[in-house]
């Protein structure tokens, strides 16, 4: 089997064959990885984008909580007054 190969790799077509395939295969793997790296970059766009929004509302969240009536009292003295 190895006299049977060391033959094929013998003639300079052969040779010529293989160094092409070898190099579209180099070609095709270094392909799907930017095309794997890409999908990755854009998961974590998305999330990030996404912990953003959320951190927006968490802080709207926050204002809006330390804007509220300490007591029954100033509720009512804000709803008397027309500023709730």
């Amino acid at each position: 089997m190895i006299a049977a190969l060391t033959g094929i790799a013998a003639s300079p077509l052969a040779r010529a064959a293989l160094r092409f395939s070898a190099v579209a295969l180099a070609i095709v793997l270094f392909l799907l990885s930017i095309r794997r790296t890409g999908e990755r970059v854009g998961r974590l766009a998305e999330r990030l984008e996404t912990s953003e929004e959320v951190n927006d509302v968490q802080r709207q969240m926050l204002e809006a909580a330390a804007r509220r009536p300490r007591s029954h009292d100033e509720l009512g003295d804000r709803l008397r007054d027309g500023r709730f």
